[in-house]
């Protein structure tokens, strides 16, 4: 199996979840988990402020701390998902003989998540220091959007736009579309065989930038309740953006 097999497995998966029963995902679209129904006694009025103030609520931006960006980034760069992600990558490298110089057996296994492992870790600090330098909030956040395809184009989107200021507006993200090639440049010419070069980089560059748009796809569809891990890190709450913890 060759790269593109890679980058199917993972478009596959996102594609998995996102086909997922409704009711297991079932919330409200700034991920609170719940939906509200105004009472049937309550005046028309009084139902059109609390609409107003429940879409207000929702479209209401709550800049990240320093500390929450922080804890982000070592969740991205070095925490359980890209751990397990860098073994099954490795798995289908193995079964590939990608690079062949590498070889077979336990030494060359590890010697390939290690790869896999450490091209998501210089990918993710890169995107941390680029937009820390940029002043760019470049987490992920889930679309206020309903409907399968407005929420598809949103996570597609989101691989190259970040959110600026106070206010959120998103623009086009550098650091969203260099930190993808950093992290292969650097595996091609630190680790990799020789032979490899910066075209070798740049093509598994692209490979890399659409898997984390399908990564994005898939965090978008996830269910992430108020009882699963990921209500725990920074994709749920009431604003569908991280808490300030100031």
């Amino acid at each position: 199996m060759k790269i593109e097999t890679i980058l199917a497995v993972v478009l596959v998966v996102g594609a998995g979840v996102a086909m997922q029963p409704a009711a297991a995902r079932a919330q409200g679209p700034a991920g609170t988990g719940t939906s509200q129904t105004p009472d049937s006694r309550t005046s028309p009025a009084a139902s059109n402020a609390t609409a107003t103030r429940h879409e207000h609520e929702h479209l209401t931006y709550v800049r990240p701390s320093e500390k929450t960006k922080l804890t982000n980034y070592f969740f991205d760069g070095y925490g359980p998902y890209p751990i397990v992600g860098a073994a099954i990558v490795a798995g289908i490298n193995q079964a590939d003989g990608t690079p062949p110089e590498w070889g077979g057996g336990g030494t060359a296994f590890a010697k390939r998540w290690g790869s896999n492992y450490g091209i998501n870790a210089v990918t993710t600090t890169s995107r941390y220091a680029l937009s820390e330098v940029l002043h760019e909030d470049t987490l992920y956040y889930r679309c206020q959007c309903k409907g399968f395809f407005p929420r598809l184009g949103h996570a597609l989107i989101s691989t190259l736009i970040a959110r600026h200021g106070d206010d959120g507006r998103y623009t086009f993200s550098v650091p969203d579309l260099v930190s993808p090639y950093v992290g292969t440049m650097t595996a091609a010419y630190a680790w990799y065989p020789g032979r490899f070069s910066y075209k070798d980089g740049f093509r598994m560059g692209n490979y890399n930038l659409l898997a984390l748009a399908g990564g994005n796809v898939a965090i978008e569809f996830l269910y992430h309740g108020p009882h699963t891990f990921l209500s725990h890190i920074y994709l749920n709450n009431r604003h569908a953006a991280p808490e300030s913890d100031h």
